[in-house]
């Protein structure tokens, strides 16, 4: 009875080891599923997170107003030319009103300005509405969804003297 025991024992260890190693080891199973989400981008296209699916998608959150603005639009614009033509899609998302009454307000007009200066996408997410369903907490944020539609990384805050690009670029060759 004892050996029987023993050896039962075993082999239960045995399988959950091996169930806890193919969870670990297999790449791509969709461990944090984004929520489906839609943002309007400011040239009026709509971008959701169906039409993204099959590609890394880099979204970069933050405010017209912020001061490492620059720092974080620099950084979109190096990452989206590094990684053109790769199943690559990077946006910067404003989390700005759209309400010309709230303090927190900024117009097309003012991130197209913004978009052009840095020859990047913008994208709008009013209120943060999205942001916060992607469980984006403090601004600037970047969150990386994997091809199959998964939360891969979230990076809260910036070191404003670090190289940003380089930083998402080690964390996103990951998901490729």
């Amino acid at each position: 009875m004892l050996k029987r025991l023993t050896r039962n024992r075993r082999v239960a260890i045995i399988a959950c080891v091996f169930a806890i190693a193919m969870t670990i080891s297999t790449p791509g199973l969709a461990q944090n599923p984004a929520p489906e989400f839609s943002l309007r981008a400011i040239d009026g296209e709509t971008v959701t997170s169906t039409s993204l699916r099959g590609e890394v998608v880099v979204l970069a959150f933050g405010a017209s107003w912020l001061p490492l603005t620059r720092n974080q639009m620099e950084a979109v614009k190096k990452l989206a030319d590094q990684y053109a033509g790769r199943g690559v899609a990077v946006y910067w998302v404003s989390t700005e009103s759209e309400s010309p009454k709230s303090k927190n307000y900024a117009s097309d007009e003012q991130l197209r300005t913004l978009a052009q200066k840095y020859k990047a996408t913008v994208l709008r997410d009013p209120e943060g509405a999205v942001s916060k369903k992607l469980g984006v907490d403090q601004l600037p944020s970047v969150v990386i969804i994997d091809k199959q539609g998964s939360v891969g990384d979230r990076i809260g805050g910036m070191d404003p003297t670090a190289d940003l690009a380089k930083q998402w670029a080690e964390r996103l060759n990951k998901l490729l």
